[in-house]
């Protein structure tokens, strides 16, 4: 099922990068740019959910929904931890311990997927929580301003983004801590 409803959603996160990225190279002001991609990363973001719900809910469930769905979030996630760098709003170094863990427990799932052992690397709530503080640091890091005369967004974004990298640093030695028994077993 390549174009139902759920599929359609996610394909709008990758969509959204461009136009995501792009706001911040086109002349309006800087308070505006950062508004509205704050608006998209936060929508778009949404659909990370919904798609799913939609999904079960409508009987579209699909193998390739499966496994565009993560491909859609790391993209999103990745682009705009690369857009916050270049802008100054978070390190690099919180930049690369996420996107290294991105490619990392991806090409580790592919690789247990091929030898068969893909529950050993199943989503945990560990790599959930990650992933929900990750979509929560983003856009007050897109924001970068006082949001309802009293949250410093850029402040408490650094700190969740930070907080982010140490859950990332953390799920990817739960994932593994429970691949390593199945690649010792397949190395025999």
């Amino acid at each position: 099922m390549f174009l139902t409803i759920p599929t359609v959603m996610t394909w709008t996160r990758i969509v959204a990068i461009p136009l995501i990225v792009g706001i911040f190279y086109i002349e309006i002001e800087p308070e505006k740019a950062n508004l509205i991609a704050t608006v998209m990363f936060v929508v778009f973001a949404a659909t990370d959910w919904l798609d799913g719900f939609l999904a079960r809910k409508l009987n579209q469930t699909s193998s390739f929904g499966a496994f565009l769905d993560p491909v859609a979030d790391k993209f999103l996630v990745c682009a705009s931890l690369l857009v916050l760098v270049h802008l100054q709003r978070t390190d690099v170094f919180v930049a690369l311990i996420i996107i290294g863990r991105e490619i990392a427990i991806s090409a580790l799932r592919e690789w247990m997927a091929l030898i068969g052992a893909t529950k050993s690397v199943a989503v945990h709530m560990l790599g959930k929580l990650k992933t929900t503080v990750q979509m929560v640091a983003i856009p007050f890091l897109l924001f970068d301003g006082v949001l309802f005369g009293v949250v410093d967004t850029n402040e408490w974004g650094t700190w969740l983004i930070w907080l982010s990298a140490v859950l990332t640093v953390w799920s990817m030695i739960y994932y593994l801590k429970k691949a390593i028994p199945e690649i010792r077993a397949r190395a025999k």
